[in-house]
């Protein structure tokens, strides 16, 4: 991943000096639990323990030899240790160490978009619950509808990112295993308790039936949640840049002074926070398609997974950390217009309110198809630029059948808005 993207917590996980100190921890493991059954002696132990380290120029060097990473790392431990160094990577294969040691860097990567989302949701709250009563127009196909409020859209993102909490951790949880199985995953040189102490030191389960691999579809849902998660933000990302546009302008990301919007209109303030996390989505949305590819190897395992893995499994959790944690940026310094709402949401008058009229006639006693065309007929005469109010009153299919008093209630913002707290208080927000 580029270093504009990158995150400092994701660094500490996926970098090369990171991925090989979680291969040493797996390797330590599995000398530990041959240890306690007997098979590596307590003083070669104690000398894996006390000399187990690595180098990564090192590594790079015998890796020019080997020309196989893991390898590179194993020669140059067991050069650090000295005899006691040939326990090293003993009975297993390098799958053993990789997919175990994978298993650690994506639950920790998980942790830490699962406390990133929960930082996300805990703003939105804030927003949601302050902009409860802000009425807003609600808009379908980009087109004037019904009035809601600035807090029951925020409700509904508030709800969307609590339903990825859940699936972040059933993520998790579909990763947290690891392999201790030998070269084709039936334990042929390594007794599977040997497997089980090394998971349970790690944290892990061990897989119940792994190959030479751990199967990637469990990797493949883990980078369809990240994709998704990246849908959702996009989704947001998208309403805010909507809302930004110039004839909307209900909303406007945090402007620094000194910023520049444009290169050549000194006017300018483009929503490009927004806009970037737009295209990062992509970018997470064509890694998942590429490791749902790497489900299918020939018999228990070939080697086309892996070079796609050392890109997509790093730069998506590089890019769904930044994502969350630039979107939760963007709505702490995001200037809400209730002026601009109001404004817009009187643009069409009471023609939003259409729908309580058609009803308030069906309950009058008309058919659906009488009581929409008496309104309709009404509206055809509000988008001509009469009142729509006095356009309904003055239709007699309307007039003999709704007492002002009723029209009046049809067409009150406060009784077309009065349920919205409802959303609020079934999302878990404080409604009162």
């Amino acid at each position: 991943m580029i270093e504009r993207y990158q995150t400092p917590e994701m660094r500490d996980i996926w970098s090369d000096e990171a991925r090989a100190a979680t291969w040493l921890r797996v390797e330590i493991a599995v000398c530990r639990a041959l240890s306690a059954t007997g098979v590596i002696p307590p003083e070669d132990f104690e000398a894996i323990v006390s000399g187990a380290r690595f180098d990564l120029r090192r590594m790079a060097e015998l890796e020019q030899v080997t020309r196989h990473d893991l390898m590179a790392f194993v020669r140059n431990v067991e050069e650090n240790i000295g005899p006691a160094g040939r326990w090293v990577h003993y009975g297993v294969t390098s799958y053993d160490i990789i997919d175990t040691a994978l298993a650690l860097q994506l639950t920790q990567s998980l942790d830490i978009l699962f406390a990133e989302a929960g930082e996300l949701k805990g703003v939105i709250g804030e927003i949601a619950t302050r902009h409860r009563d802000t009425p807003m127009m609600g808009r379908t196909h980009g087109v004037h509808a019904e009035p809601i409020t600035f807090g029951f859209k925020l409700a509904g993102w508030y709800a969307e990112v609590s339903r990825w909490e859940q699936r972040l951790r059933a993520a998790r949880e579909e990763v947290a295993v690891g392999k201790v199985s030998g070269a084709v995953g039936v334990h042929g040189v390594l007794d599977p308790g040997i497997e089980a102490a090394v998971c349970a030191e790690l944290g892990l389960r061990p897989d119940p039936a792994s190959t030479q691999i751990v199967s990637r579809d469990r990797h493949a849902f883990v980078l369809g949640c990240l994709a998704g998660l990246g849908a959702t933000i996009e989704r947001f990302a998208t309403e805010l840049r909507n809302l930004q546009r110039t004839e909307i302008r209900e909303v406007q990301e945090g402007f620094a002074k000194g910023q520049t919007g444009s290169s050549a209109m000194p006017h300018k303030r483009n929503p490009w926070n927004s806009e970037t996390l737009c295209g990062l989505a992509r970018v997470l949305r064509g890694n998942a398609l590429a490791m749902m590819e790497s489900v299918a190897t020939w018999h228990e395992r070939d080697l086309s997974n892996s070079s796609a893995e050392r890109i997509v499994f790093p730069d998506s959790f590089h890019l769904a950390h930044f994502m969350l944690r630039k979107l939760t940026s963007i709505l702490r310094g995001l200037r809400v217009d209730e002026e601009r709402m109001a404004t817009n949401l009187r643009l069409m008058r009471d023609l939003p309110m259409s729908e309580h009229v058609l009803l308030a006639l069906v309950r009058a006693g008309l058919s659906r198809e009488e009581a929409y065309a008496a309104v309709q007929r009404a509206a055809a005469r509000a988008w001509a630029g009469e009142d729509f109010a006095a356009a309904l009153q003055d239709d007699p299919v309307v007039s003999s059948r709704l007492y002002d008093e009723q029209l009046a209630e049809c067409l009150s913002l406060e009784h077309h808005l009065r349920n919205v707290r409802h959303t609020l208080r079934a999302v878990g927000l404080d409604a009162d």
